[in-house]
């Protein structure tokens, strides 16, 4: 048997996600920024000390 969903459960999980936190807020285009640096700074390291 299909569960039923109503709107209001749905508005609910949306409330849950879109509370403000106490933490850090960081801007996903940094985020985004620093993972391809370290994996750029990994390769590198990599293809220096294998020989």
């Amino acid at each position: 048997m299909a569960m039923l969903r109503s709107p209001q459960s749905q508005a609910g999980i949306m409330n849950f996600y879109d509370a403000q936190t106490p933490g850090p807020k960081f801007d996903p285009k940094i985020v985004l920024a620093v993972i391809v640096v370290f994996a750029l700074l990994i390769i590198v390291i990599n293809h220096f000390t294998i020989a």
